[in-house]
């Protein structure tokens, strides 16, 4: 792990919101057209992810024909992307909006295509903006040989980062949700 993703001395434990998801309670998508956990996005991984205890969260994706780099197996890009997308879930349990600043990805073993792959992520440390958090993933089921893991670095940001940069239609789509929760969740995790 680089020193980048190594929290300092003085990093503080996560505090799980109070107003949290509940332990086993499915997070759902926090937008719609995200590639990651989207139902909007054809091809994508269709993440699903469930709050576990303190601050962890649990996700599974089948790995389709879609996701392929070589011949039957998940592109490595992939991979990166269902533990990038599980581990900015994280941030719904601090309920703030943050963004990968970071993410170093180790690849174990190959993943098939038709395999489901089992991920686990948790926020080890808080550092003022900063969230610590680390993710395996597993092949079959949360037992199953690990596949991938990754160490990520996130950053808490404002909305108005995403209004700044985003495509303006869909910044304003999101805005206009009359449901409170899907349209602050629209702008959890996205980069």
């Amino acid at each position: 792990m680089s020193t980048a993703l190594t929290p300092p001395a003085d990093a503080i434990p996560p505090v799980r919101h109070p107003d949290a998801p509940a332990p086993g309670e499915l997070l759902g998508a926090h937008y719609e057209h995200c590639f990651g956990c989207g139902g909007g996005q054809p091809h994508g991984l269709h993440l699903a992810a469930r709050a576990g205890e303190g601050v962890t969260v649990t996700a599974e994706f089948t790995v389709t024909g879609d996701h392929q780099g070589a011949p039957g197996l998940a592109h490595g890009g992939i991979l990166a992307t269902a533990l990038d997308e599980t581990l900015g879930s994280l941030n719904w349990l601090l309920r703030v909006i943050a963004v990968t600043g970071r993410l170093e990805t180790d690849f174990v073993r190959p993943v098939p295509v038709g395999t489901v792959l089992h991920l686990e992520a948790e926020i080890t440390a808080v550092h003022g903006r900063k969230i610590y958090s680390t993710a395996t993933g597993r092949i079959g089921g949360p037992e199953g040989p690990v596949a991938v893991r990754a160490d990520a670095l996130f950053i808490e940001v404002k909305v108005d980062h995403f209004i700044d940069n985003g495509r303006p239609e869909e910044i304003q789509a999101a805005m206009a949700d009359p449901d409170q929760v899907r349209r602050a969740r629209a702008f959890e995790v996205n980069p």
